[in-house]
């Protein structure tokens, strides 16, 4: 019997250069089981290249990557690529309209985004109806995902690759783009997913700290590709840390768990905690 790695992603001294321009420089980031990581930096700070390296997709130009105990390199990616649960809100233009719900979420498992029949077992459906109830979306399950909202659509997506069993599962800006109902149906479930204790390692991607969910436990500051601070989301998302991170002074407030960040009144307070 074969256990899962206690670190499930680590990346060392990573470089990614493209056309001759620093993306990412001397990143190092681990990911071990149980945690939940949060990924803040502003628009152009290599948050998405970090996680197409972490998931296979892109490879760095210096350093190391090691996922699910695999040194990238020396692995198979078609045989590792499949245990990488990856979501990005860019998957839902590529989807037709006309599609049944279940039927995209069923097809995940052959790596489709239209239903093979051939290649469907009986437990596939009876899977797919688990996840979608997991996310809130059991209701929809019958519908066209074109005639779905936005946020329903990515909590749609979400079950889809849920569905596949993933082993670490990356989230690249999961909330962007929908209004605020949308955006905290998103945030909801991706809450009640990480505070479940049999779902795999989460890698979430964001420039909004409005969209951690509170049970998320780590945070990793980027700025020009590099990291600024990493660890322990309390003691990472400090108004100096935000602030050197998007390049102007911030105030910090965490309440009920979830976080604000707003531009700091001179002479105010930078960090609040409220419960």
């Amino acid at each position: 019997m074969t256990t899962a790695p206690t670190t499930v992603l680590r990346l060392g001294g990573v470089d990614v250069e493209r056309d001759g321009r620093a993306i990412l420089a001397g990143v190092d980031l681990e990911v071990r089981a149980g945690q939940r990581w949060v990924v803040l930096g502003p628009n152009g700070s290599g948050k998405t290249t970090l996680v197409r390296v972490a998931s296979c997709t892109d490879f760095p130009t210096r350093g190391t990557v090691e996922v699910l105990g695999h040194l990238l390199g020396r692995v198979d990616l078609r045989r590792l690529r499949p245990s990488i649960g990856l979501h990005s809100p860019a998957l839902a233009a590529q989807v037709r309209p006309n599609v049944r719900v279940i039927d995209l979420v069923v097809a995940a498992r052959s790596g489709s985004l239209v239903p093979w029949w051939s290649t469907e077992r009986p437990e596939d459906r009876k899977d797919a109806r688990a996840e979608l109830q997991r996310v809130g979306c059991s209701a929809l399950a019958d519908r066209a995902f074109g005639t779905l909202s936005s946020g329903e659509q990515q909590r749609v997506l979400l079950a889809r690759v849920l569905v596949t069993g993933p082993a670490l599962l990356l989230l690249d800006e999961p909330a962007s783009a929908l209004d605020l109902g949308g955006r905290e149906h998103v945030i909801a479930t991706l809450h009640g997913l990480a505070a479940d204790p049999t779902s795999p390692p989460v890698l979430l991607v964001t420039h909004h700290v409005e969209e951690i969910p509170a049970s998320f436990t780590h945070a990793l500051l980027l700025r020009g590709g590099r990291v600024l601070a990493a660890g322990p989301i309390g003691d990472t998302l400090t108004a100096p840390n935000l602030s050197a991170c998007f390049g102007l002074p911030l105030a910090v407030e965490q309440r009920q768990g979830r976080w604000s960040a707003f531009a700091a009144a001179p002479g105010g307070p930078t960090s609040t905690t409220r419960e």
